[in-house]
């Protein structure tokens, strides 16, 4: 298996791109993969690949769109009205049953086949928002799961996990590319480029990661 090497799952949201300079930052080479899977603004894939292009990496998507039948979301189904904020006593409907289990299965798969033993995921346990397949746990579970599975050593990692979205924001700017990522990727719901509609949960979370890091800086 070839440890100078990485793939990244990549969404071209705010959190994977951050992964994906933070992996050119520390591996020698670095492949992105893509899913379609059913989701509404299948725009955030097209905007993936241009950002790969302009970093350079080796750039893949894949259509797993059965994701997107297995249960009812309001990412993929577009009757659903979206929750604006977490329900009481359960997870929000932006939620996708799955989607990071099989997007970290598949990715294994891909990887272990090309010779990659480096997984490299955006989530992030500090905001969550209430998705259970964006904790620690899960993802250290899975980890060891797919090593026994593929009898290989995968190491999952997971450069957002306890930091926030302004440290999400501090870190894209280390990395040099705060307005690659402010202006080119995809977060918001409802799939407006940038800044997004700024009121759906991704861009409420997005916008005052942003507002706080500035103003920590600019102290």
């Amino acid at each position: 298996m070839n440890r100078e090497a990485a793939l990244v799952v990549f969404s071209g949201g705010q959190d994977s791109t951050t992964c994906l300079f933070w992996a050119k930052r520390n591996f020698k080479k670095v492949y992105a993969l893509s899913f379609l899977y059913g989701q509404k603004h299948q725009k955030e894939v097209e905007l993936a690949r241009e950002i790969a292009r302009k970093a350079e990496v080796e750039f893949e998507v894949m259509d797993v769109s059965f994701i997107g039948t297995l249960g009812h979301n309001s990412l993929t189904d577009t009757a659903m009205v979206m929750d604006q904020e977490k329900p009481a006593g359960s997870v929000p409907n932006t939620f996708v049953p799955g989607r990071n289990l099989f997007f970290l299965s598949i990715a294994a798969v891909y990887a272990r086949e090309r010779g990659i033993s480096h997984l490299v995921t955006g989530v992030s346990q500090t905001d969550f928002s209430g998705y259970p397949d964006c904790r620690d746990a899960f993802i250290k579970s899975l980890n060891v799961t797919l090593n026994l599975a593929m009898d290989e050593q995968f190491v999952i990692h997971t450069p957002l996990m306890w930091i926030d979205k302004a440290e999400t924001w501090a870190l894209a700017d280390e990395l040099g590319v705060l307005d690659l990522i402010r202006n080119e990727t995809l977060t918001c719901y409802n799939g407006i480029q940038g800044d997004g509609c700024g009121h759906c949960p991704a861009c409420t979370l997005r916008r005052e990661g942003l507002e706080k890091y500035l103003k920590n800086k600019n102290q």
